[in-house]
């Protein structure tokens, strides 16, 4: 029976050590993506795709990895809570990379017809922004810190704003010239595919509370997310209408 339970917990560090390195390479899509963008560096959209493959073999591994752990071993609460959240985070990580490997595309595209093209300098911001948000997911999930975690859903409100702003100028520069109506269009895509990523790394911070505490926190609001990550009751529900934090 020991070294039954020995062999488990080996097996459960190495699927943790799994997805941790597929949260990397999904994190460095990201960058490459909007390196590709900014600089026209287009090898960096061939890596991207590279890595893109590496990721869903990733996902295809894990998830067979975790249906066998749970089959074989029958986990007890907290080993299924990680395994259980480690599963949802998948999903989310796999889409991540989904939306870098969009990016990356339409980069080329929008150098390839047209050298003259200027990024909008906000995109550069909220893709910085994005890949940290999946880098403190997976360091939070590392170290198994709630807070930090909630320090994630908090961070997704201002991508959303960034989202939002974003809009507005890429709205502005089509109107002030139509005939940057297409090239308008594309950065409209990216940035919404960044908020997306924001999106889904706010879900996998979420999974880690979850992970820890055992608490599900999705649709609590920031406030609750918070206090729920360190311990605390959340408010009221008359207190906490204002989900937004």
């Amino acid at each position: 029976m020991e070294h039954t339970n020995k062999q488990f917990h080996s097996e459960l560090e190495t699927t943790r050590s799994m997805f941790l390195q597929m949260g990397g390479l999904v994190e460095s899509m990201v960058l490459d993506g909007m390196q590709a963008l900014s600089r026209g560096e287009l090898h960096l959209v061939d890596r991207v795709r590279e890595h893109e493959r590496q990721v869903n073999q990733f996902e295809v591994d894990i998830d067979e990895r975790i249906s066998q752990l749970i089959a074989r071993n029958q986990p007890t609460a907290g080993d299924l809570r990680l395994l259980l959240s480690i599963s949802k985070m998948l999903t989310d990580m796999e889409r991540c990379g989904d939306e870098a490997e969009k990016i990356a595309k339409v980069a080329r595209r929008l150098h390839e017809s047209d050298s003259s093209y200027e990024p909008v300098v906000e995109l550069r911001h909220m893709a910085d922004a994005v890949a940290s948000m999946i880098r403190a997911a997976l360091d939070a999930f590392a170290r198994e810190d709630p807070v930090a975690a909630a320090q994630v859903v908090r961070n997704d409100k201002d991508v959303d704003k960034e989202w939002k702003a974003s809009l507005r100028h890429i709205i502005t520069y089509m109107i002030e010239d139509p005939r940057t109506i297409s090239r308008s269009i594309d950065l409209i895509f990216i940035a919404r595919a960044l908020e997306r990523i924001g999106d889904h790394a706010k879900n996998m911070a979420e999974r880690v509370i979850y992970m820890v505490r055992g608490d599900d926190v999705r649709h609590t609001g920031v406030t609750n997310t918070e206090r729920l990550a360190r311990g605390e009751p959340p408010e009221p529900r008359d207190a906490s209408k204002d989900t937004r934090g």
